[in-house]
């Protein structure tokens, strides 16, 4: 008898009032079990429960601030709200965990919006850099104690490997993809043992990526960029038998200028 498989979808949507109806487009399309949203940029009372759940959606954990930020899981399968880190020490709506109860009963699902770190990689000119460093590093203390089987999904805003930009040398002093990124990423990858799933499924150095900025014309340039992960705990990983990334959504009117990851687990 085949396993159950449990997908899970993340997307940076920028904005979720906004582009509800591309997120009912996508959960109709993509029929995922369980969709992380970052970037909500509403309150909990503004979130569009009502329309989710009349998709299925119906269970839900929204952390939710005005206007900013902002995280939620919605799921058809049965979930409870485990905990909500301010890794970034300053009370905005950053991160939301929960552990499934339905099928893939007691996976642990945490949804994480990291800093994005302004325009200069810099923390002595530029502080959200610094607050992007230090978010990450209280994130390696946090999973440094981590003992049971957990999938950390999100927009990490960090394009780790070579492959994950459009040009290496061109983005080498652009926040997102400088060495002090990537080496504090992998202080936080080491701590848990966490595997990188889009690598694991997608190998490098296949194309893989999940944002592109409104500024270019990213058809035409591809200058894309892979800031959105899907990182499971060593044993977990194992039970991901696909991954995807759904890029049509970036053609859309009015899109997010991320695109939606999904990945399916045999549990």
């Amino acid at each position: 008898m085949a396993s159950p498989t449990v997908s899970i979808a993340t997307w940076n949507i920028n904005s979720v009032r906004l582009r509800i109806d591309q997120v009912a487009r996508m959960l109709g399309e993509q029929r995922p079990d369980v969709l992380c949203l970052q970037e909500i940029k509403c309150q909990e009372s503004q979130f569009p429960a009502e329309a989710l759940a009349e998709l299925g959606y119906v269970h839900q954990a929204v952390h939710g601030q005005k206007g900013y930020h902002g995280v939620a899981t919605v799921s058809r399968i049965p979930l409870r709200e485990l905990s909500r880190n301010d890794w970034q020490d300053n009370g905005e709506a950053r991160h939301v965990g929960v552990e499934l109860l339905g099928p893939g009963q007691g996976l642990v699902l945490e949804n994480v919006y990291i800093p994005a770190g302004g325009d200069i990689a810099d923390r002595e000119v530029n502080s959200k850099f610094g607050q992007k460093l230090d978010f990450l590093e209280r994130m390696t203390r946090w999973a440094d104690a981590l003992d049971r089987p957990t999938l950390i999904v999100g927009d990490f805003n960090i394009a780790p490997l070579e492959c994950d930009v459009y040009d290496h040398k061109a983005l080498l002093k652009v926040v997102s993809h400088t060495p002090v990124e990537v080496e504090t990423l992998g202080r936080f990858r080491d701590a848990h043992g966490w595997v990188d799933l889009g690598r694991q499924l997608i190998p490098a150095p296949e194309r893989n990526y999940s944002w592109w900025s409104y500024r270019s014309y990213w058809r035409q340039k591809d200058q894309g960029r892979r800031l959105d992960h899907m990182w499971a705990s060593p044993e977990l990983a194992p039970q991901a038998v696909s991954h995807r990334f759904v890029e049509e959504t970036r053609r859309w009117e009015s899109p997010s200028d991320h695109v939606p990851l999904i990945t399916e687990f045999a549990l």
